[in-house]
């Protein structure tokens, strides 16, 4: 574990990242933010990483920003940080363009920054025991983060703005009836489940194909069907030119597990 309560460890094909505060429900400090960029980045560049995964320590997955780091902002002691762009100051909005698949382990309590956590990856898997809220309204705030972006992208506008407006609770249950959880499993099992997922898909498919269809999905979101189309054709021209596609056809003709090159490629 390091200074910033952050620690990571690799399991087979699968880069674990856990927020480690556990007396503090893994409340964010800015190292903490700072470190879970650090850990995912180093995760992504290592060819031997299939997916990525972040959880936390303890019965909280995050219980969002430390009540100091607010306590600075509201006082206006907090540091000055680099002038960022407008998506740059939204917090972890860095994971859209992590090109691995980033899968949140809700391991147990979330609420404001830690409901952005897990919103903004790919796809997240629950404990039954885990809950999250949004918790901004009452604390008079916004729909912070993107959350006003994606989290009607997924479970629709007016759950939405159930969500947003109420700040109640969710509980695994409830998530996984409006898709907001991917996956709902005994809290015991919930790691081992991510794990079987990621090595499954890193036995089968082709880690730059995954990639490039993160970048697919998440781009055509803001596209028309035609402008999706038309950003589609040249990277399936690559893709059919890609070694890949021919270690998919031989594999699939062969009756062999396929051995496609590793991501990032050399």
């Amino acid at each position: 574990m390091s200074d910033d309560h952050i620690s990571y460890e690799r399991r087979g094909r699968l880069g674990l990242v856990r927020l480690e505060r556990p007396e503090a429900l893994n409340a964010l400090t800015m190292p903490m933010i700072a470190g879970i960029e650090r850990l995912v980045r180093a995760a992504e560049a290592d060819p031997e990483v299939f997916a990525i995964c972040i959880t936390g320590a303890g019965r909280g997955f995050c219980a969002g920003l430390d009540m100091s780091v607010l306590a600075d902002h509201a006082a206006g002691r907090a540091p000055e940080a680099r002038e960022r762009s407008p998506r740059e100051a939204m917090m972890f909005s860095f994971l859209a363009e992590v090109t691995k698949p980033v899968i949140a382990a809700v391991n147990g309590v979330g609420a404001g920054g830690g409901f952005i956590l897990a919103m903004m990856c790919d796809l997240r898997f629950w404990s039954e025991e885990a809950s999250l809220i949004t918790v901004f309204s009452r604390r008079g705030l916004i729909a912070e983060h993107g959350a006003s972006w994606v989290l009607p992208r997924l479970v629709g506008l007016s759950r939405a703005l159930d969500l947003l407006w109420s700040s109640r609770k969710v509980e695994a249950a409830e998530a996984y009836r409006i898709g907001l959880a991917d996956r709902v499993v005994p809290g015991a099992d919930l790691i081992a489940a991510v794990e079987v997922y990621v090595a499954d898909m890193a036995a089968t498919v082709s880690p730059k194909a995954v990639a490039v269809m993160k970048a697919q999905v998440l781009g055509a979101v803001a596209q028309t069907f035609d402008e999706a189309a038309a950003v589609t054709a040249p990277v399936m021209a690559q893709a059919l030119a890609h070694p890949d596609a021919a270690e998919g056809a031989a594999s699939f003709v062969q009756r062999r597990p396929p051995a496609f090159a590793p991501w990032p490629e050399p």
